[in-house]
């Protein structure tokens, strides 16, 4: 089982890494679902660990639907980003009328080079997620889909985590799950669904707030929970 982490702060990636994460999700603004974090904190982020760091790429918090405007700042970020020596990057974008902008998408995986890629919870908006799948298997640059299954909670949707994670099966996608999960429940949520990653945030935190650092001790009864 592959834990990853969401840092906002060096201290926080340091911290995620001497407690059992096995990956990080570097962001800014958690409170808004998260944005680009500034290069110079990736630059730091990534020196200071030895796991995976993919970073957000996502400009602002309005919308996944991105103007032209906004998916030339997304390039350059990302290749900003790729010059950091990170792992992956995390990104999505969807048309005005909730599909997946497969235009947009392409644009961003030219600038992704070796690069994982991640493709964020813009996914849990879509109405079809399995032809939402279906069109991301084509692209072998996307190793994994971040999702709780829709736009409830993962534990609200296992149904539906479990019918993503049978689809993926046999390609190269993974599914990552993530939002609303806690460590007492999640020995039983990884059995049901299927998943082999899963994603926290805020749970891992002192009072469970996305604001505050990363709790110790409560990451490592996490890992110790998945990783035994």
């Amino acid at each position: 089982m592959l834990l990853e982490i969401i840092a906002t702060t060096v201290d926080d990636a340091v911290m995620a890494e001497k407690c059992g994460a096995d990956r990080l999700e570097l962001i800014t603004a958690i409170t808004e679902g998260g944005l680009t974090p500034g290069i110079g904190l990736v630059t730091q982020v990534v020196k200071s660990v030895s796991i995976p760091v993919h970073v957000m790429v996502r400009p602002h918090s309005r919308s996944f639907v991105y103007s032209e405007s906004d998916v030339k700042t997304m390039v350059a970020e990302i290749e900003s980003i790729r010059q950091t020596g990170a792992a992956g990057i995390v990104i999505g974008a969807l048309t005005p009328d909730g599909q997946i902008d497969v235009k947009t998408l392409e644009l961003l995986l030219q600038s992704a080079g070796e690069m994982q890629v991640t493709f964020h919870r813009a996914f849990d908006e879509l109405e079809d997620q399995l032809e939402g799948l279906r069109i991301l298997t084509k692209y072998p640059a996307v190793t994994r889909v971040l999702t709780s299954g829709g736009l409830k909670p993962a534990p609200q949707s296992i149904p539906q985590i479990r019918r993503l994670v049978e689809e993926a099966a046999g390609s190269h996608l993974c599914i990552l799950a993530g939002n609303g999960l806690k460590r007492e429940i999640i020995n039983d949520f990884i059995e049901q669904t299927g998943v082999t990653e899963i994603h926290f945030g805020s749970a891992v935190r002192y009072d469970q707030s996305g604001l505050q650092p990363i709790n110790p001790a409560e990451l490592r009864a996490l890992s110790d929970c998945i990783h035994k």
